[in-house]
Formats: structure tokens, C-alpha cells, sequence
């Protein structure tokens, strides 16, 4: 009887073209080469070299892919979430690099901004020579992001911001911040530089999770700001909210990569790790576990195919990124946790993939929408009623 091919076993990757095929693997090659021996002492010392990498993975067309121009390769959906699938099998903090420059970043500058904002920007951080951040989330603003304290005033022909922006990737690193802030006729989006007085950042230290990865504060002190650091082109929520579906749908792409290297782990723990005489995956319970696992792993596959199709065609909703972000993370740190429970004791150390993964997705769990928020999103779009207040 033939075996499923555990890390496909439904041959999904037969869907891609040949050019998002070459990507898959230049990308594994990659992490394989670039990341794997290192990743277990980047996220023991709580830091991410993003001097070293960032030129890489800009050299390899990875931030910014999925748009067109300004030195962005123009790659389809279905590419990118390949690609952060792949990067996510090694760590969840590589992907979110790749994740936050691109669509947090990049897209709302590429969609949003003027032509001399993307002249200044986007080849830069398509590079990989500027790395940027996106600050949204405020320390007592997540979920509701309706209520942002941060202002932004005119003064003149100028603008001046006061706030403080908290949880962002890269934010001490960055060289630009894309930043929201409540004006007088709505929330507008900002390009913050790196230098610009009133502009400062705090890292924040002793994470338990996603560890290999920078995490600022960002504080915004009587910052001015010129007319022309205004992206001209969204007014409202309806310009943070777009950027975040668009890194939510990797996230949702991304996970499948952490899922699929816990379940590999535990698969082959399970075939070399004996007790009572034989392996562990020799016993019923374990067989139950490990078949729950490829199940899950299997949805995962098959939801984050379709969503790429879906918006490779332009059919892409932000309901559907709700419905694929709130599963496919589901899945995976169920997976995690069960993967887990096989290595034993020796699924709590750094030797081993699982917990490290683990530990990672329960912030992917509640970064860009928690789990509460995208099950309401569901809820609302079957319902056709409201119930976030």
C-alpha cells in the first residue's frame, strides 16, 4: 500500500506553475542554508540579524513580491504564500520580517502613497537596503483600533504627531514608520524617517515568543512632519485595515510552513523513539495524534490553495482572510501542541523544533486580529449582524 507523502499528501503543490514552484524552492533552499543551523540561537538571544538578511532576502525578490514596480518582482498570490510558508517552516519571526516590510509597509505606500513617496521608498525596501515598520496597535488600543490616541494636527503647512504606537516589528530598526494617527477628517496614514526629531523607539526585551524578531515601542513626541509624509491617497480605518489583510493572508499561508515542521518532527521522533519494546508510533494513541495532525495539516493545505487562488483572481475578501487566519492558526498550534506531547520531555528544549513553533503561534494567535476578533468577522459575515459591541 502506498504511503501519503506527509509533507503533501494530497499533492497540492502539483496546482502551482513552474514559476511559483522555483520559488518554493529557492526559498527552502534558503532558510535551509541561510537560517536553520542559526535560527535556535537567534531566538535564545532574543535578537534577528536583520543587517545580514535583510540584502539577502531583498536579493532573492521576497519583500514586497507580490506587487509591481519600483524594483518589486510582481509575483502572484499563490507565490507568496509559498514563500511565507517556507520561511515559516524555519521560524515565525523570518516570515513576519518578510511579512510586516512587505505588506505593512510596502503595500500601503505602493497602493496609498504618491509617486515620489514610492520613488523615495519602495526600491529601497524591495532591497532590503531600508527596512520599515507599521505602527498601528497603541498600549491601550489593539483590537479597537477605531479608538487610537495618537494625534496628528496642522500646524501651518505642516503636520505634528503625539502618541505612542506598541508591539512593532521592527520598530527599532526601522528606517521608515508608516504610522496612523487620528486627524481632523479621519485616520491618516504618515512616513515617519529614522532621525526625525520627537521620533523615538524603545526595543522591547523578555519575550517568551517570537523571539527572533525585533519588537518595539514607538513614541511620538511634537513630531512635524511635511505635507508630503501624508499618504495622499486613503482616509479612515479602511487604509490600516487593507494593509492588514494583506499580511494577514500571509500569516494564514505562513503557519501551514510552522504546522508542517512539527508534524515532520514528531512523525519521525515517533518512528525512532522506542518504548515498552517497539516505537512510539506503533501505539494506537500516537497513531490517533499523528493521523489528527496530517488532517489538520491537510485543511491547512487545501484553505490556504484556495484563499491564493482566490485572490489571485481578485475574489478575495476580507471575510475569507478572517475564516483562513482563525483555522489555519487553530490548526497549527494544535498541531504544535500535540507534537509536543510526543517528543515528551525532549519537546521542551531548543533541540527540537515544537515548542520553539508553539511558542511563536500563540502570538501569531492574537497578532493582527485575535482570535475573538476574526471569529466575530466570521460570525458578522454569516449573520449579517454586528456583535463587536
Amino acid at each position: 500500500m502506498p504511503h501519503l507523502n506527509p509533507v503533501d499528501a494530497l499533492d497540492l503543490d502539483s496546482e502551482l506553475d513552474g514559476d511559483e514552484r522555483l520559488i518554493r524552492d529557492t526559498v527552502a533552499a534558503f532558510v535551509r542554508d541561510r537560517v536553520s543551523d542559526h535560527v535556535v540561537g537567534w531566538f535564545e538571544s532574543g535578537t534577528f540579524p536583520t543587517d545580514e538578511l535583510a540584502p539577502e532576502i531583498g536579493k532573492l525578490g521576497l519583500l514586497g513580491m507580490h506587487l509591481d514596480g519600483y524594483g518589486c518582482a510582481g509575483a502572484s498570490a499563490a507565490a507568496y504564500g509559498v514563500a511565507c510558508r517556507e520561511l515559516e517552516a524555519a521560524d515565525s519571526g523570518l516570515r513576519s520580517f518578510v511579512s510586516v516590510q512587505g505588506s505593512l509597509v510596502m503595500f500601503p505606500i505602493h497602493r496609498y502613497g504618491s509617486e515620489e513617496q514610492k520613488q523615495e521608498w519602495l526600491p529601497r525596501l524591495a532591497s532590503g537596503e531600508a527596512v520599515g515598520c507599521f505602527g498601528l496597535t497603541e498600549p491601550d488600543q489593539g483590537s479597537d483600533p477605531g479608538g487610537m490616541r495618537t494625534v496628528a494636527k496642522r500646524d501651518g503647512d505642516d503636520w505634528i504627531l503625539n502618541g505612542t504606537k506598541m508591539w512593532i516589528t521592527n520598530g527599532s530598526i526601522a528606517d521608515v514608520a508608516v504610522v496612523w494617527a487620528r486627524a481632523e477628517d479621519g485616520i491618516r496614514g504618515f512616513l515617519v524617517p529614522k532621525g526625525t526629531p520627537g521620533f523615538t523607539t524603545s526595543e522591547i526585551h523578555s519575550k517568551l515568543s517570537l523571539r527572533a524578531s525585533v519588537t518595539a515601542e514607538l513614541h511620538l513626541e511634537d513630531v512635524r512632519l511635511p505635507s508630503s509624509a501624508v499618504l495622499p491617497g486613503v482616509t479612515g480605518l479602511r487604509g490600516p485595515l487593507s494593509c492588514l489583510s494583506e499580511a494577514r493572508f500571509g500569516i494564514l499561508c505562513g503557519v501551514v510552513g510552522a504546522a508542517r515542521t512539527c508534524y515532520l518532527s514528531a512523525l519521525d521522533y515517533s518512528t525512532t523513539r522506542e518504548q515498552f519494546g517497539r516505537p512510539l508510533g506503533g501505539f494506537q494513541l500516537t497513531q490517533r495524534k499523528l493521523a489528527g495532525m496530517q488532517v489538520g495539516l491537510v485543511h491547512s493545505q487545501l484553505l490556504a490553495l484556495r484563499l491564493s487562488k482566490l485572490k489571485d483572481a481578485g475574489q478575495l475578501r476580507p471575510e475569507h482572510v478572517s475564516l483562513g487566519k482563525l483555522a489555519n492558526v487553530r490548526a497549527a498550534l494544535d498541531i504544535a501542541r500535540d507534537a509536543r506531547t510526543i517528543l515528551g520531555a525532549n519537546g521542551i528544549t531548543t533541540e527540537y523544533p515544537v515548542l520553539r513553533h508553539a511558542n511563536n503561534l500563540e502570538t501569531v494567535l492574537t497578532y493582527e486580529g485575535t482570535e475573538e476578533i476574526h471569529t466575530l468577522v466570521v460570525g458578522e459575515s454569516v449573520t449579517g449582524l454586528a456583535a463587536y459591541r
